[in-house]
This record gives structure tokens, C-alpha cells and sequence, in this order.
């Protein structure tokens, strides 16, 4: 089955989607499968058949030279797969040895315009690449003319849907800057490493293993019963359909050591880590206690997504048993109050909260610091490094902060870091770091390692502290731990050395390119707001989106200005409207907001309009998703609005480090906050709108012409 076919059946009507598996159904169970095909005139594969489903659907399928191997391509209307069918044509990529589909007559009609652009074009986007270069990465003999026209990456652009899909991702990796020995690890051979393995037990058939090397597009199916577990379920088809990167990484039989898969939005990384958390489960030995896998991220919303995305994948409730899914707070909370370790009467977990804490200190003492800058100063310098004396602190590294202290104001803020934690002690109070670094330190005096293997999600977001108490939750060795994480969409400026920590990724690290979420459209734009930022990749490096693609194509965004912020919220429900009276479910709709306050007013503006609203953290009910852009990290949606990107809501001014306390902070802060913007904008997987009241975001510079109220 490819995966278009899975797309096209699940827009179906019920009654058509009945009539298709028993269509198939059928034919799987006749001796002679061959003859429910039909042959077309004047095609150009006539190895590609349909079959009738009704009087107006038509499937397309490919046949097989011999023996019984078939690919179920398309459902269609009957015209259209008629036309389908005459127009396209099947081949094995020379590199990867997978089966690809070509629309053979719009490649002729692209020839025709780039020949006659050539002429008045002298600019060529494969110059530098020789066509040995290029043949072995598997770009076909009678492809290359066309690729030796194309002047830029646009025109490339235009050929996405009508090049084979492997030897478009090869170009997009070529003309983003990557290098043909990167390429032909990263992409050509993830093919080859992820092709399933075939027990056809008949002549060998080079479609038949052509179509079994194409993992990612192509899923192998062995009878009715298993077509129709997949069928049931159309919507989800990460399940079946992995990109040859993704299922490289996922089902490796063992890393020897911490492994860790990096990429953009909606490359698939949580997709990654539920399906090695399966596998992991699977290969646990019979007697292995329920619980031996953790998976795990930071935030509550996102860890009920992983929750249920388990149970889809995994439908065998013993091996489901095998993995818990908890976030690493709720989960140290829980170390810690069964070891004994003094778990708080309360834990501090609202920033303003611990913030007002320190202002009060910082006055009794009379620092001359700052209630920001000294939070910052414990939560990355004394937390990060376990410093728990004075003359630790004297002595430490300050790597990362961008104002230089000298050693009497050392001493003197350290005084207001033991008067804070003398405070918290006595109000028998904790902060969440404070609760993991306790856990942690009970670990290890207990030498208690609860998990043999632990998989964690949106693994950028987490503190040195945290990564403690991960590395002490399993011990060392084989599979033990299995990051997932982007470092563009770093939202909590926390500044992380794995290896310092003990957690050595060096040669077992992957970096996915290709999104599956978010329309080229919507990605261009989203990212073109990252313009020169080049994030540290959490071990010594720096991260790139060099490369990075989407499949899917739609519309591109809208940005909007409105003169206040009644207006604003005004034409957003109008536009809730518009999408939910096009089909789209209330709860595929998400709107994202940088302040509790304005979600919870477009909430109740969505529900005076006859609308339901669901502000995320509540509790759970229907309707459309609102949430701070914090708690929309790692949900995705059909339709995504990102409300009040205005001048004053967008950094929000108390999130930022004045300059002249912290520069390098205040860049850090800028930079979380553009992060925050990105990490909603991508979370939009057909339709984005973006809008303001009053003067926009300076963030919105690189997308909207001018600055102005309304646009």
C-alpha cells in the first residue's frame, strides 16, 4: 500500500471506504488476482492497472512483472484515475533500489518551459555537481537534462510534486548546501539501511523487492486483517509510513550508549521516539516488570499526547504495560517523596512567584542585584553546576552569562542564595529544579535505577538538573537513554552540555530534514523568522536547518493588524468560523497566545459566539484548543491562529533581561521568545493566520513589509 493511497481513502465517505476493502478484499482472496485489473490504452507503464470499486471510484494499482506482489497507488474517480494511471510510470531508483512513481508527462512539459527559460537564463542551480556526482546519489540517466536546467531553488521547488520523491529529497539536500558524502549518509543511505525485508517465496521480482526498499511510502501487507487495521485508522498513518531517516533511527536493534535524533518542526521526532519506545518494549525479555521503559517529556499536555499516541501504536496491552508515560517533574515528585527525601509541603512552580521571593531577599540583604538577575544567576550557575557551598561558587565557571562579577560581589550574592534557600526551608517549599536535584542525589545514594531504558521527548526544553535525574533514573549501557529534541524550538533558554553530564552522543546522533506536518508554505514562512540564528546543539555544536523541507503544500499564511485588541479578537472568531464551516473539527483548530489573559478572552469570545473553547490546563473538554504558546509545545493542528504577536505582548517585556544588567542574557531572552513565536506558528499543518493589534511584533519584521497597525 503507498501512502498516498492511505491519504486518498481516509477524505473518503464511509459507504465509499466499505466498498473499498471489500473490493480488496476480494481480490486478495482470488487464485487469479490479475484478472479483476484492467489494462489502458495508450499508457505509459502498462504494468499500471485499475480496478473498480463503484460506478464512480476507480483504484490504481501496480502489477508486478511475476508472481503476486501488487502496490495499491491511488482511489480515485474513474476519469481521474484513468488519467492517473496513462500518465505515470514506475521504475527502481539506481541508489536506494526502491521502487519510485514519476508523472512521465508533466516531466516532458517542465522540460519544455525550463528549455525555453534556459535561453534567456544563464544561472544554474547544479553547476558545481557532475553528473557522476549526481548518479550516484540515484538521480535517474533521463532526469538529469532536466536538472542541468533548473536556474534556482524555486524552480526546483516547482518540481516537487513531479520528480520521484527520493531524488527530490537528494536535490533539496544538494542545493541547501549539503555535501554529496552527507547525503548519501543522511538520505540515500537511510533507504537502503530501512528497506523491510520481503519473504516473497516466488521467482525474484525486482519491483516486488523494489517496493519492499521503499519504507516510508510503501507499506507491506499480507492479507485482509491486517489491510484492515490499517484501513480503521487512516488518519493515523505515522503508524505504518516511517521516512527510511525515521525508521533508521527508531528500529536500530541497539545503540551502544545515549543516542539522540535532532530536526525541525514536524520532521517526525516524536514520531521517533513512540516507535522506539515500542520496539524497546518488544525486545524486553517476558519476566520484565510492567514499567521497565520510561517516556518522558517536560510539559502535562504534551505527555497526555505521547499517552495517547502510545496506545494507537501499541495495541497489545501487555507490551503497552511495559511503558509508563509521566513528565520528568511529576515523576521526580514521586522519587522523592518515596525515598524519604523530604518531600515539600508545597512546590513553587509559578515563576512570578519565586521571582517576588527573591525581590524580598535581595531587599533584606540590600545586594544590589537584581530579583531576574539573581533567579538566573541559581537556576544556571549554583543548579546547573550542584554548587552547594560558598567556595564552590567562588571558583565556578559562569560560561553563558554575559555580566562579569568579580569575587567580593560573588561572596555577597552568595549570601542572598543561601538566605533564599533558607527562606524556602523553612516555608517547607521547594522549586521543581530543587525536587529533580534531590531525587537525583537520592538515586544515586540508593543506587536505585527504576527503568532499563528511558526515551525522552522535546528533550531542548530541560535543565542541567533534570538531565541529572534522567541519567540517574537508568543505568548506563546499551539503549539506556534516547533524546529526541530541536534546538530552534528552545523555549526555556536553558543551556545544556550532555557530555558534560555524563551523556556521551557522539556517533550515535541523527538529524531528521523532511517535515510531514506543516506546508512548504507555512514552514518557508515560520522559518524565515529565525533569519541568522544558529542555536548550540546541546553538545559543543551548532544546529542548522540546512536541508530541511516540507512534502505537503497549501496556502500560504496570513498576517493581519487590527487597531485594538477587541477588533482583533473580533475577525479571529470570524475566521474560527470560516474554518469550522469548511469541515474542520473544533479541536483540530488551536489559537496561540503569548498570556493566559488574552486566551482566556478569545476563549469566552469563541463560546459568546456559539463556539466551543478548550483553554489547555484546564480541565479537558471539546472544542477549539487555547493555550500560551509555552503549552501548545509538540500538539499540532489543521488550523492554527497565533493572536497578539503585538509591539509590547511579543517579547513580553518581563521575560527579558534588561541589557545593561545581562547582555548576552538579554540575547538569550530575545532568542526564547522568537523561539516561542516559531514553535506556533509550526504547530499549523494546513492553515496558519498570524495577527496583531496595534503596532506588531519586531519579530514580524522578516515576513511583513512594513510596520503598521493594520495590514
Amino acid at each position: 500500500m503507498h501512502r498516498d493511497f492511505l491519504m486518498e481513502f481516509a477524505a473518503l465517505e464511509k459507504p465509499v471506504q466499505r466498498r473499498v476493502f471489500e473490493t480488496f478484499e476480494k481480490f486478495t482472496g482470488a487464485t487469479h488476482a490479475g484478472v479483476h485489473l484492467e489494462k489502458l490504452t495508450h499508457q505509459r507503464d502498462p504494468r499500471i492497472r485499475t480496478i473498480r470499486i463503484t460506478d464512480f471510484w476507480r483504484g490504481v494499482v501496480l502489477k508486478a512483472d511475476r508472481g503476486d506482489g501488487y502496490l495499491l497507488l491511488k482511489v480515485l474517480p474513474h476519469d481521474k484515475a484513468n488519467d492517473w494511471a496513462a500518465k505515470h510510470r514506475a521504475s527502481v531508483n539506481a541508489a536506494t533500489q526502491g521502487v519510485e512513481i514519476r508523472n512521465d508527462v508533466a516531466l516532458e512539459r517542465a522540460s519544455r518551459s525550463l528549455k525555453a527559460l534556459a535561453a534567456d537564463e544563464p544561472r544554474r542551480l547544479f553547476a558545481d555537481r557532475s553528473d557522476k556526482v549526481l548518479r550516484s546519489l540515484g538521480i535517474e540517466e533521463e532526469i538529469l537534462p532536466i536538472i542541468r536546467l533548473l536556474p534556482d531553488e524555486a524552480h526546483l521547488e516547482a518540481l516537487h510534486r513531479v520528480l520521484p520523491e527520493q531524488q527530490f529529497d537528494v536535490l533539496v539536500g544538494l542545493a541547501s548546501g549539503m555535501e554529496p558524502a552527507e547525503i548519501d549518509r543522511e538520505i540515500v543511505r537511510a533507504y537502503v539501511r530501512a528497506a523491510a525485508p520481503t519473504s516473497v517465496e516466488q521467482p525474484a521480482d525486482g519491483l516486488v523487492s523494489a517496493m519492499a526498499r521503499a519504507r516510508g511510502r510503501v507499506a507491506l501487507v499480507s492479507g485482509p486483517d491486517e489491510l484492515l487495521e490499517i484501513l480503521e485508522r487512516p488518519f493515523d498513518a505515522w503508524r505504518i509510513f516511517l521516512h527510511p531517516a525515521q525508521y533508521r533511527v527508531a528500529y536500530r536493534e541497539s545503540y551502544n550508549g545515549p543516542a539522540r535524533v535532532t530536526g525541525g518542526p514536524g520532521t517526525g521526532k516524536t514520531v521517533v521516539a513512540l516507535h522506539r519506545a515500542s520496539h524497546l518494549a518488544r525486545r524486553l525479555p517476558a519476566d520484565a516488570p510492567d514499567g521497565s521503559i520510561l517516556l518522558t517529556t517536560a510539559s502535562e499536555d504534551l505527555a497526555a499526547e505521547l499517552e495517547r499516541c502510545l496506545a494507537l501504536l501499541v495495541t497489545d496491552r501487555r507490551i503497552r504495560a511495559k511503558v509508563r508515560v509521566v513528565t520528568v517533574d511529576a515523576l521526580a515528585a514521586e522519587v522523592l517523596r518515596r525515598s524519604g527525601g523530604g518531600a515539600p509541603s508545597k512546590v513553587l512552580f509559578q515563576q512570578h512567584a519565586i521571582l517576588a521571593r527573591w525581590g524580598r531577599v535581595a531587599r533584606r540583604i540590600d545586594a544590589g542585584f537584581t530579583d531576574l538577575f539573581l533567579d538566573q544567576e541559581w537556576r544556571q550557575v549554583v543548579l546547573a553546576q550542584s554548587i552547594e557551598s560558598a567556595e564552590q561558587y567562588l571558583r565556578a565557571p559562569r560560561t553563558g552569562r554575559g555580566r562579569a562579577i568579580g569575587t567580593a560581589e560573588r561572596a555577597r550574592l552568595w549570601r542572598v542564595v543561601a538566605a533564599f534557600e533558607e527562606e524556602l526551608r523553612r516555608a517547607g517549599e521547594l522549586t521543581f529544579l530543587q525536587v529533580c536535584a534531590r531525587a537525583a542525589r537520592a538515586l544515586d545514594e540508593a543506587d536505585d535505577r527504576p527503568f532499563r531504558h528511558v526515551v525522552i521527548d522535546e528533550a531542548q526544553d530541560l535543565h542541567p538538573v533534570q538531565w541529572r535525574f534522567l541519567r540517574a533514573l537508568v543505568a548506563p549501557g546499551p539503549d539506556d537513554l534516547f533524546l529526541a529534541g530541536d534546538p530552534h524550538q528552545r523555549i526555556y533558554g536553558n543551556k545544556v552540555s550532555l557530555r558534560s553530564l555524563g551523556i556521551q552522543v557522539v556517533g550515535r546522533s541523527s538529524r531528521l530534514r523532511v517535515n510531514y506536518r506543516t506546508t512548504q508554505e507555512i514552514l518557508s514562512w515560520s522559518a524565515s523568522l529565525l533569519t541568522g540564528e544558529r542555536p548550540d546543539d546541546m553538545d559543543g555544536g551548532e544546529d542548522s536547518l540546512a536541508g530541511y523541507h516540507s512534502t505537503l503544500h497549501g496556502a500560504h499564511p496570513e498576517a493581519h493588524g487590527h487597531v485594538d485588541k477587541a477588533e482583533e479578537i473580533r475577525a479571529l472568531v470570524a475566521r474560527v468560523k470560516d474554518w469550522t464551516a469548511s469541515g474542520v473539527s473544533p479541536e483540530d483548530i488551536g489559537v496561540a497566545v503569548r498570556t493566559v489573559r488574552l486566551g482566556r478572552d478569545i476563549a469566552q469570545a469563541l463560546e459568546r459566539n456559539g463556539m466551543p473553547a478548550h483553554v489547555l490546563g484546564d480541565a479537558t473538554a471539546p472544542g477549539v484548543r487555547v493555550g500560551t504558546m509555552h503549552r501548545m509545545k509538540g500538539l499540532e493542528f489543521r488550523c492554527v491562529a497565533v493572536a497578539g504577536v503585538s509591539d509590547g505582548l511579543l517579547p513580553l517585556p518581563g521575560a527579558i533581561t534588561p541589557e545593561e544588567t545581562d547582555p548576552l542574557q538579554h540575547r538569550e531572552d530575545l532568542s526564547s521568545e522568537l523561539s516561542l513565536l516559531f514553535v506556533a506558528c509550526t504547530r499549523a499543518r494546513e492553515a496558519l493566520l498570524v495577527s496583531w493589534h496595534g503596532a506588531p511584533s519586531a519579530f514580524l519584521d522578516p515576513v511583513i513589509p512594513t510596520r503598521s497597525p493594520a495590514r
